[in-house]
């Protein structure tokens, strides 16, 4: 699980390195719950980047992440993102 503030905006990468064994990405697909903001993507040949704002403390958020490769084979993964305070410190 990930963690974020509700004011932070923050970058969150996946590696595919590991499932591509060698293969390239060709093109990525983000999907997220109601009530978080994908700012920006990008990626390279291994990797895939979100940036993500917003959020209601308390909440948890499913993000998932579909990258086609370059012989068309399609990969998913998510991850859950928990928004919450940061505490001063």
């Amino acid at each position: 699980m990930e963690f974020k503030d509700a004011d932070d905006v923050k970058s969150y990468t996946l590696n595919w390195a590991a499932d591509l064994s060698g293969i390239t990405i060709s093109s990525v697909a983000w999907t997220l719950d109601t009530g978080i903001t994908q700012d920006s993507v990008a990626n390279d040949n291994t990797t895939a980047t979100i940036t993500i704002s917003s959020g209601t403390s308390g909440k948890t958020y499913k993000v998932g992440c579909a990258v086609t490769a370059s012989n068309g084979d399609v990969y998913d993964k998510f991850f859950l993102l928990r928004v919450q305070e940061h505490s001063a410190g």
